[in-house]
């Protein structure tokens, strides 16, 4: 996605594509089949909404993937914090779980040049195939490590 933004100097391009991942909370399995489409249209409008471009949304019953074209006028964390927040709220009021919906505190966010979307697309379409043969825990640990990001695994998620 190459954007001229609004919000930004004359002159200003940008091509900035986002996986973020994040789990339900103590990723247990609470994003039952029947509404996750539901969710998952109610999460690109969002990220639409506030000026960016959902390509691809993907994920199992306790984690999702969003693949973006994001423009720099707004903050990563500012997004994410909105898009968690709002569906934690969606979801809460239609009352699809039994209890209390939350996300995870943190999230994951990596990078991708526009040659690598049709794999990192594929790979989010495939997620119930994917984690058939692996948790989300492995994959997110192996996203980390593959991307080269440092961190302490006693902070990735809360019930550790």
């Amino acid at each position: 996605m190459i954007s001229k933004t609004k919000n930004t100097a004359p002159g200003t391009y940008t091509q900035i594509h986002i996986q973020s991942v994040f789990a339900v909370r103590h990723r247990e399995a609470l994003m039952d089949v029947s509404w996750r489409d539901r969710l998952y249209q109610y999460l690109s409008a969002i990220i639409n909404d506030q000026g960016h471009r959902t390509l691809s949304i993907g994920g199992t019953d306790n984690h999702i993937h969003i693949l973006f074209g994001m423009r720099p006028n707004q903050s990563l964390s500012s997004l994410m914090l909105r898009v968690k927040r709002e569906t934690s709220k969606w979801i809460n009021d239609n009352h699809f779980c039994g209890g209390r919906f939350e996300w995870q505190s943190g999230y994951g966010a990596f990078s991708y040049s526009k040659s690598q979307l049709p794999k990192v697309v594929a790979y989010i379409q495939n997620q119930e195939q994917h984690h058939a043969k692996r948790s989300f825990r492995d994959e997110y640990l192996d996203m980390l490590r593959k991307a080269e990001v440092n961190f302490d695994e006693r902070y990735i998620f809360e019930d550790i």
